[in-house]
């Protein structure tokens, strides 16, 4: 690994953050809300009644673990869009109208179009706005708040930030969307705009994300790195050999059981 001392003895000045899964556990809230809405669908004879047959069918075939795998779906066509979006290129579409619409086709490909009213889909893609934080995100978060700059640096638009930041009492000092710098990381404009709009060269600055791509990309303006592990959350395998090569250019490297935030405030000797 990188040499840990180095961050610590010339630490930088902002902390950017991403934050599905970094500083939120989307699977958790995302999952659970899929299960719910759809039990209250069937939790009465009438409700149930005014449901397609084949829906109702559908439903009955549904255990919890399919709506985890419907939620990882989901989830899974925002990594494509984000990933195969050019800036000037391709039209720009902001996070909430894309978990609408995936949603929308969701639905349809799991054979539950017709389980909710165009109104009801659309307030059910907002969940994303509600997701619950880490355990650790909240008082770590305040804590390198009081040494740091701490700001976002998400892919997701100003309100959904917003209201995460709200939710989950993150008490974040600046808010920085991708969406600001109409670009989607990982890339490079979002960091160095994310950069300059701090005020700050992007060596002064460190990328805290749970994902390695995320990291690269931001080493690659001149960022330093801090990885987070979360569970479930990191793309690439232990035994890929591109993050074996993490291991040496991580700048601080905080394992699952270390307790996230907390102990990258500890590491920085920020009571």
């Amino acid at each position: 690994m990188a040499s840990e001392y180095d961050i610590i003895k010339t630490p930088p000045k902002g902390l950017t953050f991403d934050v599905f899964g970094t500083v939120v556990d989307w699977r958790k809230t995302v999952t659970s809300t899929l299960i719910h809405s759809a039990l209250d669908k069937t939790s009465s004879s009438s409700r149930s009644a005014n449901l397609p047959p084949a829906v109702r069918i559908r439903l009955s075939q549904l255990t919890d673990e399919d709506w985890g795998r419907f939620a990882q779906e989901w989830r899974n066509t925002y990594k494509k869009f984000v990933s195969s979006f050019v800036p000037g290129e391709t039209e720009w579409r902001d996070i909430d109208t894309h978990h609408h619409l995936s949603l929308v086709d969701l639905l349809e490909k799991w054979g539950l179009a017709g389980l909710y009213s165009k109104e009801e889909v659309k307030d059910l893609s907002l969940i994303w706005h509600y997701l619950d934080p880490w355990t650790d995100s909240s008082p770590g978060l305040q804590k390198l708040g009081t040494k740091f700059i701490t700001s976002t640096l998400s892919n997701g638009n100003q309100s959904l930030l917003k209201d995460l930041d709200e939710h989950g009492k993150l008490g974040f000092r600046r808010l920085q969307s991708s969406a600001d710098f109409k670009a989607y990381k990982p890339h490079p404009s979002v960091y160095n705009g994310a950069a300059k709009e701090l005020g700050l060269q992007p060596g002064e600055v460190a990328m805290v994300a749970a994902h390695l791509n995320d990291l690269k990309a931001a080493r690659g303006c001149g960022f330093r790195t801090i990885y987070v592990e979360r569970r479930q959350e990191e793309d690439w395998s232990p035994e890929q050999s591109q993050y074996k090569e993490a291991k040496n250019w991580v700048d601080m490297w905080i394992t699952e059981g270390e307790d996230g935030f907390l102990e990258v405030a500890r590491r920085f000797g920020v009571d």
